[in-house]
């Protein structure tokens, strides 16, 4: 059972959840026992996701292009599977025929 007054998250600066909301806005204290040791605290992964991607482009920065890092992506795993003998060329195969691989369109 939940102590109706401490429902909601405290308004506090103190209280040790209020840094968290301020930070994120995605995590919160939703209701806490008469004796504070049992409480129900509720995360919001899409908000942590949606976070989480915003760093990673800042990370990029501007001139980070998907284009050109795709086709680098498969011009190298083109290379990868080029020049192989006949042995190598069968397992290839062999890979790509159960899924493992995705074709790379060098027959």
């Amino acid at each position: 059972m939940t102590d109706p007054a401490h429902a909601a998250h405290p308004a506090d600066p103190a209280h040790p959840t209020a840094a968290v909301d301020a930070t994120y806005g995605i995590s919160r204290l939703t209701a806490l026992s008469a004796d504070s040791t049992h409480g129900t605290f509720e995360l919001d992964l899409g908000g942590h996701e949606a976070r989480r991607r915003a760093e990673v482009f800042a990370a990029l920065g501007d001139t980070w292009d998907p284009a050109a890092a795709l086709a680098d992506e498969t011009a190298a795993q083109r290379l990868l599977y080029s020049g192989l003998d006949a042995d190598q060329q069968a397992t290839y195969d062999m890979l790509v025929a159960a899924g493992v691989l995705p074709p790379t369109g060098q027959d």
